[in-house]
């Protein structure tokens, strides 16, 4: 479910009147590629309700199969595909591998540590784009736990892994600045380690904790003792990863372009099937877009937001100073949504969006600029000074969130192109009916 890089642009729709609008979104990508590792490595068989089937999963479901895991989908009661029964593979067992890893970081930090429960080889590549991504980190980690790496110096894909059965595990530390990733791949894998493990973090930052948080729970609710003893400090005791009936919330970032909609066309969006309580960052898309000047209702499972008369309808997006470290994925919608505010706008705390589907800072700013915008890159992020835009080409990079960004832009910026929409299908391959269904919705 790759990309359609050669097809022409996109033109993305305009939106002349208010919305009065609700839609319900496929399950998330954080959440079904760990509970797909974490049934693969379970002590029984394990049930994923609602899963997101996108190309990110679809790679991690054949990445799993790859190393012996058996997954097959089962009808079920969501709207957006199959769920999966998951199957085990044997930890220790023989493995000789190939894995694409597609652009999915997930795949490229989550399945690696793997090598650490399996004997014999693992050969990981992917997409060209995927191979700029830093992997340094996962390398270093698994070579200080026993696993014979194969890299060349730049230590990003391709490379293989050699691994000796079950490492013993024991005390690590790695710098993760680059990416939360790299520490969750390894608490994933660290209750079949004989000693556990325990991971350090010495560098200055670490961004992206919540996710940290969610692979801490996911682990916890299949009986794994996790915790975060100190600051940059994560301890996993030796133990089963027990089997789980899981079902899989909606991905609450992929809402972002669908709930900020309103502040540009007015009226109101709303999305069912929202969570109580998650650990998913997305869950902060409400209450930030109220920096926005956005009012936000909750009831029950619908979270509903309310642009006012709108951007288009000469309504103002306030400017706003948003520290964005830990929630650094919703940073390409308010981004886009800032090159339309009234005031400057200042996004930090997200440096290492730098090495993420592609250099989103620079990708943003290139955007925003090629279309008359005034976006300058900071040492860690992005500012805007208000200019009127026109349309033109939105180029997508290969990255869902560029493409979606481009797609909200265009609401109210007639002639808006996006070169490659079909690259949503990353982790949302339904984006583009459901975001025909928003723009073409009825007018109240």
């Amino acid at each position: 479910m790759s990309s359609e890089k050669n097809s022409p642009p996109w033109a993305a729709p305009e939106r002349a009147h208010a919305l009065e609008h609700a839609l319900s979104l496929p399950g998330s990508k954080s959440l079904t590629n760990r509970e797909l590792v974490l049934s693969a490595i379970a002590s029984g068989p394990s049930l994923l309700r609602r899963p997101l089937h996108s190309r990110d999963t679809e790679l991690m479901v054949k990445a799993l199969e790859a190393l012996g895991a058996s997954i097959t989908s089962v009808a079920g009661d969501g709207e957006f595909g199959p769920d999966y029964q998951i199957t085990p593979f044997i930890a220790g067992s023989e493995v000789r591998a190939t894995i694409d890893c597609g652009l999915a970081g997930t795949v490229m930090r989550f399945v690696p540590p793997l090598s650490l429960i399996r004997h014999g080889t693992i050969a990981f590549d992917g997409d060209s784009a995927a191979r700029r991504r830093p992997m340094a980190t996962t390398l270093d980690a698994l070579s200080q736990l026993g696993v014979e790496v194969d890299v060349d110096v730049g230590k990003t894909l391709p490379f293989s892994l050699q691994g000796s059965g079950v490492a013993p595990g024991g005390d690590i530390t790695i710098d993760a600045s680059a990416s939360s990733q790299f520490i969750s791949g390894l608490l994933l894998v660290a209750a079949l380690l004989p000693q556990g493990l325990t991971i350090r973090h010495s560098g200055k930052s670490l961004p992206s904790l919540p996710h940290i948080e969610m692979t801490m729970e996911t682990l916890r609710q299949r009986g794994v003792a996790v915790s975060s003893p100190g600051v940059g400090v994560w301890r996993v005791e030796p133990g089963h990863i027990g089997p789980r009936d899981v079902i899989i919330e909606p991905d609450l970032s992929n809402a972002a372009p669908f709930l900020a909609a309103p502040l540009i066309t007015g009226g109101q969006v709303s999305i069912t099937g929202w969570p109580n309580s998650t650990t998913q960052v997305g869950a902060r898309v409400p209450e930030l877009l109220e920096t926005f000047g956005a009012k936000v209702r909750i009831k029950g499972d619908t979270v509903t937001i309310d642009g006012g008369v709108g951007w288009r309808n000469g309504g103002q997006i306030p400017g706003v100073d948003l520290d964005l470290g830990e929630a650094g994925e919703l940073a390409p919608t308010f981004i886009a949504l800032a090159a339309l505010s009234l005031e400057p706008s200042r996004f930090r705390g997200i440096g290492h969006l730098r090495g993420h589907e592609t250099d989103r800072l620079q990708a943003l700013v290139a955007n925003i600029n090629a279309l008359g915008g005034d976006a300058t890159e900071t040492a860690d992020g992005v500012a805007i000074t208000p200019r009127a835009l026109d349309g033109g080409l939105w180029h997508a990079y290969e990255d869902h969130r560029m493409a979606t960004s481009g797609a909200l832009l265009g609401l109210g910026v007639r002639g808006i192109m996006v070169d490659d929409i079909a690259c949503t299908a990353k982790t949302l391959p339904e984006f583009e009916s459901l975001w025909s269904d928003l723009v073409e919705s009825a007018t109240p």
